[in-house]
């Protein structure tokens, strides 16, 4: 993933759960010299039989390298560990890729910044064993040059991306795509259980999910435009009748003995948008509902 300018640019991981590993292994993959540190250990025996560096104390990790990359447990863990008394921050550039809130990433940025510390944010989209590759998409967020510099050592970890200024917005991309991951899977689960009442197996309607999921995605574009200009002209079918679709799916679900609290969750939504007006514009105006807290 790296040019040649990069090949042996050092690198500290500090945290070395499943993640950490990974992304560690990664970097020594990529030729970088990686130095690495945990709390407990005996967790670096792996990687340093494959050549990593293990730092005997956390100052010394922050210290070998010019780029230290954080994989921790939470931002509390964070700041125990960055925070403890000796810990030397300034001067350091630190990539955080702990999961976390955007409030606490901002707050995290802040935080570093004090101490004297270049501070990007960061979140992972991908499990450990896609680390490396080009289908591990990690995201960043913070100062633009910071993350220019140092783009081609974190393109060792995969598809790397600025998101933009904002330290929060690698978090707040990070929980939308867990909104996306987690609605189209229990989607396909509500109808999963429908068709099983038909004797219809998993593997079958998988494929036929797949089709729809991808046509849905091409009205993306085309509904997020709606959305900024804050029109929703009925131009495919108006909210009135995908509620009354969302009705045949309810009824569908109790006759049939499936759990109906999904759908009705979606038809209570719609039917507040169409109570207020909204009836006759297209489906994305719901975005009004979601807005709410």
């Amino acid at each position: 993933m790296n040019d040649n300018s990069t090949a042996h640019t050092p690198v500290t991981v500090i945290g070395l759960g499943l993640m950490g590993q990974a992304l560690a292994g990664a970097f020594l993959n990529a030729g970088h010299p990686t130095t690495v540190w945990n709390r407990t250990s005996a967790k670096t025996a792996p990687l340093v039989a494959a050549g990593a560096r293990s730092a005997p104390t956390l100052g010394d990790a922050l210290t070998a390298s010019p780029l230290t990359v954080i994989c921790l447990t939470d931002y509390d863990a964070v700041y125990e560990l960055l925070g403890a008394e000796g810990v030397e921050l300034h001067g350091t550039t630190l990539v955080n890729l702990t999961s976390g809130s955007s409030g606490e990433a901002r707050a995290a940025a802040g935080w570093a910044e004090e101490r004297g510390a270049r501070y990007l944010d960061g979140a992972i989209m991908a499990v450990p064993p896609g680390i490396g590759t080009a289908d591990a998409v990690i995201l960043h967020s913070g100062p633009e040059g910071l993350f220019e510099v140092h783009a081609p050592t974190l393109g060792a970890l995969g598809t790397v991306t600025h998101l933009g200024e904002d330290p929060g917005l690698a978090s707040l991309y990070d929980v939308a795509g867990l909104a996306m991951m987690w609605s189209v899977l229990n989607a396909w689960l509500q109808g999963t259980a429908l068709l099983a009442t038909a004797g219809v197996d998993a593997v079958t309607y998988a494929s036929f999910a797949r089709h729809i999921a991808a046509g849905v995605a091409d009205w993306l574009p085309g509904y997020a435009e709606q959305i900024d200009k804050g029109s929703f002209p009925a131009e495919v079918s108006a909210l009135e009748t995908d509620a009354r679709a969302m009705e045949h799916l309810i009824e569908e679900s109790e006759t049939l003995g499936v759990n109906a609290e999904l759908p009705k969750l979606i038809k209570e939504m719609a039917a507040r948008a169409i109570a207020a007006g909204h009836g006759g514009e297209q489906y994305p105006v719901l975005i009004e509902e979601f807005r709410k807290p």
